[in-house]
């Protein structure tokens, strides 16, 4: 179909008709929930604990606060956004993309979950009494694959559960190898980062992205997650020793984050048009200004504990289904984030026997920090 196309300073607001679901798309669902529990039931079998079907590992579990910028253009005054000076505690979750537990020299692409908790605004249907607003970003701009059924394709090369890792320490040495290659030569593949060729740097030095698109008040838009502080600047493409540090990055996030304060800016990307900035391709890069219209900050503290994973990486579930209606995710790829997310959580309370409820507070922090 063609889509209307706007002057690059005019968002384009958002029209059902603009999402197209892919053919097969309840085969595609069906089949990537299938995926992810067989991957989750296979480290479930091998550890004893039912963990993330992806993202399993955290390196970082943090409290921080999210504030909203002061005189936002009306077109970015929206949603959550449309609250000035607004401010929200927040739970940022950072992982690598694997289903099991690997050690950290297996290099792949890192994740950063925030958990707005307290957000006002009407919700969907099966959000109903829920005060949470979720944004699962990685650091990258946009989706290893275009559509979820071409993803469902490699999701098994993304996230592999077999008991071998030596030999996985070598693959990702080797496509480390092959990755400097094709950057030095102006490239850079998303597929040699996802099998586990991901340089080996600080975590904490990563720009952030949600990839795939969400409804942002009445337009659409792409989010991201951009280091601002000197300390957190500092960070960017440092090395990070993981020679016998099976948990390196924790390591490296905990050294960090129990001495510094920390601060990200918030920024947003909105559509203007559909024909270069698709929302049912999550692999194209969108050419849209960045404008920030937030402020997430940590103070010092403990960064990740026992207590803390036990609270975060088995009490909660990041999802970026838990929003407001003016947050709706958009597109194939978040289409079938829908169904799989929550049959990943349900078993993982299943087989923990530790139920997932959608915080009102973060009361417990303090005891499990």
């Amino acid at each position: 179909m063609d889509f209307p196309t706007r002057h690059l300073t005019q968002p384009l607001p958002y029209d059902p008709s603009y999402e197209v679901p892919e053919e097969g798309e309840a085969d595609t669902i069906a089949g990537l929930t299938e995926s992810i529990r067989e991957i989750a039931n296979t480290v479930d079998q091998d550890t004893g604990h039912a963990r993330r079907g992806v993202h399993a590992k955290s390196h970082g579990l943090l409290r921080g606060e999210l504030r909203v910028l002061p005189n936002l253009p009306p077109d970015y005054a929206q949603g959550l956004f449309s609250h000035p000076g607004g401010a929200w505690p927040v739970v940022l979750r950072l992982s690598t993309t694997p289903g099991d537990l690997l050690d950290d020299k297996v290099s792949t692409p890192r994740g950063m979950a925030i958990k707005v908790i307290g957000v006002p605004g009407a919700r969907l249907p099966d959000g109903v009494g829920d005060v949470t607003q979720d944004f699962v970003m990685v650091n990258g701009p946009t989706f290893l694959a275009p559509t979820a059924k071409q993803f469902h394709g490699s999701l098994k090369l993304l996230a592999t559960t077999d008991k071998a890792p030596t030999l996985k320490k070598a693959l990702s040495t080797a496509l480390r190898g092959v990755e400097k290659v094709v950057e030095a030569v102006g490239g850079e593949s998303a597929t040699l980062k996802g099998l586990g060729g991901h340089p080996e740097t600080h975590i904490l030095g990563e720009t952030f992205f949600t990839a795939a698109p969400i409804l942002y008040g009445r337009y659409m838009a792409k989010l991201s997650l951009v280091p601002v502080s000197p300390e957190l600047l500092a960070l960017k493409d440092q090395p990070v020793d993981l020679e016998h540090k099976p948990n390196g990055l924790r390591a490296a996030v905990v050294d960090f984050i129990t001495e510094h304060p920390a601060e990200w800016e918030l920024r947003v990307q909105l559509c203007t048009d559909l024909a270069t900035m698709p929302i049912e391709d999550a692999s194209v890069e969108w050419e849209a200004p960045w404008v920030a219209v937030a402020r997430v900050r940590t103070e010092p503290q403990a960064g990740w504990t026992h207590g803390l994973s036990v609270l975060v990486d088995d009490g909660m579930q990041f999802n970026p289904w838990h929003c407001i209606a003016e947050h709706r995710p958009i597109g194939s790829i978040m289409r079938v984030r829908r169904a799989v997310y929550a049959a990943s959580a349900r078993f993982r309370a299943e087989r923990n026997g530790a139920p997932l409820v959608e915080p009102h507070n973060l009361d417990q922090w303090r005891e499990h920090g």
